[in-house]
C-alpha cells in the first residue's frame, strides 16, 4: 500500500493513477482558477466534501441536471455504473463515470480547461466535491475492458426493453462513422462523395425503428468490415431482445449486402433480414425481361414481384428477392431489388416497413451530439466506454423528454444541454437530513 504522505508534492499533482487493488489514491481535477490539483478520493473524504457543499447550499445555472435523477434511479444507472466498475456507491469509480454520463447529456466538448463546470453544482450531482480532468476518466475507462462494457450495454437494454422502451419488431443495423483526430495510422474513409477522405472511428448501431431509440452498439478499429461487425451486433440484440424466429426483420443498407452476413443470419440468428440490391444495366434488362404474370399491380404506376434469389456467392437458401416495378409503360419503367430471407407481404416490405429505415438518421440529427459526433482517440477501451455512457445519458435524457412534453420533446441533445440542463439557475438545499 502506497503511504501519501511519503509522496512529494510534485508526484501528487501528476499522480491520477489507481493503487493496485483498483482504490485510486487520488485525482486530478480542475478549479475555475484553470490550475490542476489533486483531491483525496477515498470514501471519507468523498462523502465529508460532498456533505460540505450541500451544508454549504448550492447555488448556479446548473440545476438542470438535478432533473435527471429521478431518471437516473427509475433507470437504475447507479447500479449499472457500480456493477460495471466492480466498485461499491462508497468509491469514486462509479461517481467518475457518472460525470461522463452527464458531460454526454450536457453535450461538452473540447478540454476541460475551457468548460468552467465547477462550483455549480455540476460536480455534485455526480457525488463528488470536484470536477475530475479528462486524464482521470480515461485511466478510468481503459480499466474496464470491451466484454465488461458490451455486458453494461445488454444489461441496459434489458432494462430499457422492460421499461417499453423498444418494441422488437422492426429494427434497423446502420455503420456510424466518427470522424477521429488520432495520430495513429489507418485507413481513411470518405463520409460523403466528393469529400476528401479522412480517418475515422468505426461504430455500428442497432436501433428499434418504431420507437426511434438505440438497442445496442459495437465498436471496431478502422479496418473492421460491416461482415464482421453485425454479426455480434445482432447477438447483442437477440440478448437484450430475446425475439421470437420469425417476428422480427431487420432492415440494412448496401454495406450489409454480402454472403457472410446472409449466412449467418440463416444459421445462427433468429432475425429475417432485408437489404437493397444494386441494380446494374445487367440487372435493369434481365428485371424487365420478367413475364406480367410474376407482376402484381397494386395501383396505377407500382407493382411488386417476388422472386426465388440464387447465386454462387449466397449458397444460404432460400433467399428472396423482392421486385419493385415503378413506372405505367414499358418505356418508363424502373426497378428497384431488394433481398430478404423471408417471404413475407412484399408490399408491406418495401413500401411501409423499409422507409421507417430513415429513423436512424432522425435519431443522429437529434442525439449525435451526445458523444457520437467526433472522436478523439482511437482507443477502443476508452472509445467504447464513453459511447456506452451516451448510452445511458440519452436513455435518461429520453425518460426526462417525455415527462416533460411540449416544446421540450422536440428539443434536439444541444438544446437541451445548453437551455435546460446548463441554463436552468437556481440553488439545491437538503431539508432534514
Amino acid at each position: 500500500m502506497w503511504n501519501e504522505s511519503s509522496l512529494s508534492l510534485a508526484f501528487k499533482k501528476k499522480l491520477h493513477a489507481f493503487r493496485p487493488n483498483g482504490d485510486p489514491l487520488l485525482v486530478e481535477t480542475k478549479r475555475t482558477t484553470q490550475k490542476q490539483r489533486s483531491e483525496p478520493c477515498d470514501p471519507a473524504s468523498l462523502e465529508r466534501g460532498v456533505r460540505q457543499l450541500l451544508a454549504d447550499k448550492l447555488s448556479g445555472t446548473m440545476v438542470g441536471i438535478w432533473l435527471l435523477i429521478p431518471e437516473h434511479l427509475r433507470l437504475g444507472t447507479w447500479d449499472l455504473l457500480c456493477g460495471w466498475t466492480g466498485q461499491s456507491s462508497k468509491q469514486v469509480q462509479p461517481r467518475l463515470a457518472l460525470q461522463s454520463v452527464h458531460e454526454a447529456a450536457l453535450c461538452v466538448s473540447g478540454v476541460r480547461e475551457g468548460r468552467s463546470l465547477s462550483q455549480k453544482g455540476f460536480e455534485v450531482a455526480n457525488g463528488l466535491p470536484f470536477v475530475a480532468t479528462d486524464q482521470a476518466i480515461h485511466d478510468l475507462f481503459e480499466a474496464q475492458s470491451i466484454d465488461r462494457t458490451q455486458s453494461l450495454q445488454i444489461t441496459l437494454g434489458q432494462l430499457r426493453r422492460a421499461s417499453g422502451h423498444f418494441q422488437g419488431r422492426l429494427l434497423a443495423v446502420d455503420p456510424h462513422r466518427l470522424r477521429s483526430y488520432s495520430k495513429r495510422q489507418m485507413p481513411r474513409r470518405c463520409h460523403r462523395e466528393g469529400d476528401p477522405a479522412v480517418k475515422a472511428l468505426q461504430t455500428f448501431f442497432c436501433f428499434d425503428v418504431e420507437t426511434q431509440q438505440p438497442i445496442a452498439s459495437t465498436i471496431g478499429s478502422a479496418a473492421r468490415t460491416v461482415s464482421q461487425a453485425t454479426p455480434q451486433l445482432l447477438d447483442m440484440a437477440t440478448r437484450i431482445l430475446h425475439p421470437k424466429p420469425g417476428t422480427s426483420l431487420v432492415l440494412a443498407d448496401n454495406e450489409h449486402l454480402t454472403a457472410d452476413l446472409f449466412e449467418y443470419v440463416h444459421q445462427h440468428s433468429c432475425f429475417d433480414l432485408l437489404c437493397p440490391m444494386t441494380c446494374r444495366p445487367r440487372q435493369q434488362k434481365k428485371l424487365a425481361q420478367l413475364p406480367d404474370e410474376v407482376w402484381t399491380t397494386h395501383w396505377a404506376g407500382m407493382a411488386t414481384a417476388c422472386l426465388p434469389y440464387q447465386s454462387k456467392n449466397f449458397r444460404s437458401q432460400p433467399l428472396y428477392q423482392l421486385v419493385q416495378r415503378c413506372g405505367e409503360t414499358p418505356d418508363n419503367y424502373h426497378y428497384k431489388s431488394f433481398l430478404s430471407t423471408t417471404k413475407r407481404d412484399e408490399l408491406d416490405q418495401l413500401c411501409c416497413q423499409y422507409p421507417q429505415r430513415w429513423h436512424v438518421e432522425e435519431f443522429f440529427n437529434t442525439y449525435q451530439a451526445m458523444g457520437w459526433k467526433r472522436a478523439g482517440t482511437l482507443n477502443l477501451h476508452i472509445r467504447y466506454a464513453q459511447l456506452t455512457m451516451a448510452f445511458i445519458a440519452q436513455a435518461a435524457v429520453q425518460q426526462l423528454r417525455q415527462r416533460l412534453g411540449e416544446p421540450f420533446d422536440q428539443w434536439e441533445a444541444r438544446h437541451l444541454g445548453q437551455d435546460l440542463f446548463k441554463g436552468l439557475e437556481g440553488d439545491v438545499r437538503v431539508i432534514e437530513d
